[in-house]
């Protein structure tokens, strides 16, 4: 799952989204491999046609097309070096002839697809949409009747650390996370839209809708620390610029190679908490 604003991006940013991205999805594989699955058990077969709306890295992509193993995929991301490292990584697993890539910001225009589409997967991406409604409009008549849509939000960024780090003031991560609910809700208005409420206006059926409260603990998966410091290095910027000087210097002291660097500690623990929902186009 992913945050998808990278028409301003650098160079240097795209590259740690791209590795929050996979990262993501490696460690919370097992959530992405649940939702996957009941998306399967919802679908009316055939699945030969999956839309992908914010790429991001492929993750979404690469599990669909995995568990529906007769389909192609088209991914649609504003982002190109984000489509081009989905591109490397769709020839590297061997399945580059079943996807197709089309860059797009959907703010500006949906894109063109020669026949209607069986399954629509949007993963954190709708709550960037400056008009999801108008969006989602496009998405029911992009899908055939039967057809599904899921939606996969954010409810926030992952939580990683103990409150208590053993330098620095306690609680950094509760400061840090204050700053980037208010960011969201300021940057993000449709951040806490009804998703249900905005599918159903569309003229979808909500088939399914679960939140899930997720808290992972040692033994934590291998890319867990890595994950960590990719989130932490995205939101750096933003953080320094408001946070004190202290805290700053805490901040940096984790995304360093120390002692009390991310890599070097076994006090983290992943937590966040996702929403999905399922809907079907009659």
């Amino acid at each position: 799952m992913a945050h998808h604003e990278h028409q301003h991006s650098t160079e240097a940013d795209e590259s740690t989204q791209i590795a929050m991205l996979d990262l993501d999805a490696e460690v919370l594989h097992e959530h992405l491999s649940e939702i996957i699955a009941t998306l399967r058990d919802l679908a009316e077969p055939p699945v030969r046609r999956i839309l992908d709306l914010g790429s991001g890295s492929g993750t979404g992509t690469f599990a669909l097309l995995d568990r529906f193993e007769q389909a192609t995929a088209t991914a649609v991301d504003a982002s190109a070096p984000m489509l081009e490292h989905l591109a490397a990584k769709a020839a590297e697993r061997g399945v580059g002839d079943r996807i197709g890539t089309v860059q797009a910001d959907l703010d500006e225009s949906f894109p063109q697809l020669d026949d209607p589409v069986d399954l629509v997967w949007a993963s954190a991406s709708m709550h960037h949409l400056s008009d999801p409604a108008r969006v989602l409009s496009e998405v029911f008549a992009a899908v055939r009747p039967g057809g599904l849509l899921a939606v996969a939000e954010l409810e926030g960024f992952p939580r990683f650390l103990p409150d208590d780090l053993g330098f620095g003031r306690s609680g950094l991560e509760a400061r840090c996370h204050e700053l980037l609910a208010q960011m969201r809700a300021e940057l993000l208005p449709h951040i806490s839209a009804d998703w249900g409420e905005l599918l159903t206006e569309a003229g979808f059926t909500v088939a399914a809708q679960r939140t899930s409260d997720i808290h992972l603990t040692a033994p934590l998966p291998a890319g867990t620390a890595r994950y960590a410091e990719a989130a932490l290095s995205r939101m750096r910027p933003f953080l320094a610029a408001r946070l004190d000087t202290d805290d700053v210097a805490a901040l940096d002291t984790l995304l360093a190679d120390g002692p009390g660097g991310l890599e070097h500690r076994d006090d983290l623990t992943v937590r966040t908490e996702r929403t999905f929902l399922v809907a079907r186009r009659p």
